[in-house]
C-alpha cells in the first residue's frame, strides 16, 4: 500500500509540474556573395542572411544572436546562427559554470 501512495504521489508531482518553454533554434541559411575579398559585401551578405532568418523563419522575437558557423562555397556564404529568446537565453547562463557567470555590480568579490 505505501508504495503505491508512494508511486501515485510521484505521478501526482510529474503530472500537474509544467515544463519550462523556451525558443532555442539552429537556423541555417545561404546568401550570394559575388566578391569574397570585399569585407564590405561579406558584412552586408551575413547582415541579409540575419535579417532574413529574422523576419521569414522564426516567430519570436530572440535576445540573442549567435554565429555558430561560417562557410563561403563559391559564390553563396552559408551561415549557422543560433537564436534562443530570453528563456532559452537563462537556461544557458544556468548552465554555465559559476565563474562564467555575470556578476551583479553589488555583489561581493570572493577570492
Amino acid at each position: 500500500m505505501k508504495t503505491l501512495a508512494a508511486v501515485a504521489a510521484a505521478l501526482l508531482l510529474t503530472w500537474s509540474a509544467t515544463p519550462a518553454s523556451a525558443f532555442v533554434v539552429e537556423v541555417t541559411t545561404s546568401v550570394a556573395v559575388a566578391d569574397a575579398d570585399d569585407q564590405r559585401q561579406l558584412k552586408t551578405a551575413l547582415q541579409a542572411a540575419v535579417d532574413s532568418v529574422l523576419n521569414d523563419a522564426i516567430s519570436f522575437t530572440p535576445t540573442v544572436i549567435v554565429l555558430t558557423d561560417a562557410v563561403l562555397v563559391g559564390d553563396r556564404l552559408y551561415v549557422r546562427l543560433l537564436l534562443t529568446d530570453q528563456d532559452g537565453e537563462r537556461a544557458f547562463n544556468d548552465l554555465r559554470p559559476n565563474e562564467l557567470r555575470p556578476q551583479p555590480e553589488n555583489a561581493d568579490l570572493k577570492i
